[in-house]
This record gives structure tokens, C-alpha cells and sequence, in this order.
């Protein structure tokens, strides 16, 4: 890579971490592409080289992001272990993303679920809950997991519920220290395996 091209990767970082920012302050419809710019030290119009609009910011947030975190499930669908470790697995790298970079999964929650703009990627969320469910189907075929229940919908209970942690969190109405979110990860975890439990 040359210098050129690592100084535009450094500025297209910086512009993406400005714009998660001035989102989670300030929310995407109160958000100024110039208030991106400013955050990031760039000329407003650089923005433009970068991205095509202020959407096309949000989209590359999160496609670059939820890329990241799929990529992780994987990597935990993957490995050998037993399906309720590989679901404990999910949970703590969903709920630890909280302590990691709130103002991500804010612009996450508050924004990305909630964008016109992102309806077309719905499949890349889906992936998330096929995840969990090949695993929960995985522990049931080992008889991990009760077979008589519904993997697909234990699947959008299960992630779901971690989602609703996380907006807990960004809405303000869960506390949030190290240990809340240790005891979120407990507390889901649990209530997942009790249920699951063959």
C-alpha cells in the first residue's frame, strides 16, 4: 500500500468514527454532513470524495460493522465446542459491543434499525439470526437442546432479547457498568440454556 492510499484509508476512518459520533449525538435526521466534516478535520467537500451523500455514510457504517460482527459469529459457529457455549459466545460479543463502542451500537439501534435507506440489506441482518440458528439446530441434533422447539423462532427470541439489552442501554433505561453488562451476559445466557436445555 503507498502512502497515498494510506493517508485515504486514514481520512475514510476518520470521516466513518466522526459520523458514528455526530450520529449518536446527534441522531442521522439532526446530523449535518458539515458537522461530520468538522468532527473529522476535513474539508466538507472531501466528505464528498469518499461518499456519495450523508446515506451512503450510514450505509457504510453499517455494512462495514455488521460485517465485522457476522464475521465474529462465525468464527464462534465454527469452532469445536458444545452449542450452548458457541450461544454464550454470541451473547458476549453482542452485549461486550455495549462496552466496546457505545456510540456504534447506539447509531446502530437508533438509527440503523430504523432507516429507510438500510430496508435493502435486511439480508445482511438475517444472517445474525441464522446464526443462532444453526447452532441452537446443531444442539439439538447433539441433544443439547429439546428438539421439539422451533429453531427459527428460538432463534429471534434468543437474539432478539439481546437486542432488547442493547436498547436498554442506549435509551438509558438499563444501567450499564462492567458489571450490568457481565450480569446481562449471565442473565441471557441462562434464560437461553434453561429454555434450550434438552
Amino acid at each position: 500500500m503507498t502512502d497515498g492510499s494510506i493517508a485515504q484509508e486514514d481520512r475514510r476512518k476518520r470521516i466513518l468514527d466522526a459520523a458514528i459520533r455526530v450520529f449518536a449525538e446527534h441522531g442521522y435526521h439532526g446530523a449535518r454532513v458539515g458537522d461530520i466534516a468538522e468532527d473529522a478535520g476535513v474539508a466538507h467537500g472531501l466528505l464528498y470524495h469518499y461518499f456519495a451523500s450523508k446515506d451512503d455514510v450510514l450505509r457504510t457504517i453499517f455494512v462495514e460493522n455488521w460485517g465485522h460482527l457476522i464475521a465474529r459469529f462465525r468464527s464462534v459457529e465454527a469452532a469445536v465446542e458444545p452449542a450452548p457455549k458457541k450461544l454464550e459466545g454470541i451473547a458476549k460479543i453482542l452485549l461486550r459491543t455495549w462496552r466496546n463502542d457505545p456510540a456504534l451500537v447506539t447509531v446502530m439501534v437508533r438509527e440503523v434499525a430504523r432507516s429507510q435507506q438500510l430496508q435493502a440489506q435486511v439480508e445482511d441482518v438475517r444472517e445474525a439470526f441464522v446464526i443462532v440458528q444453526r447452532v441452537i439446530e446443531e444442539g439439538q441434533a447433539s441433544g443439547a437442546f429439546r428438539k421439539e422447539l422451533d429453531a427459527r423462532l428460538a432463534s429471534w427470541v434468543f437474539y432478539g432479547g439481546l437486542e432488547e439489552v442493547l436498547t436498554g442501554w442506549v435509551l438509558g433505561q438499563l444501567p450499564d457498568s462492567e458489571e450490568d453488562v457481565a450480569r446481562a451476559e449471565r442473565t441471557a445466557i441462562d434464560l437461553a440454556l434453561r429454555g434450550l436445555s434438552a
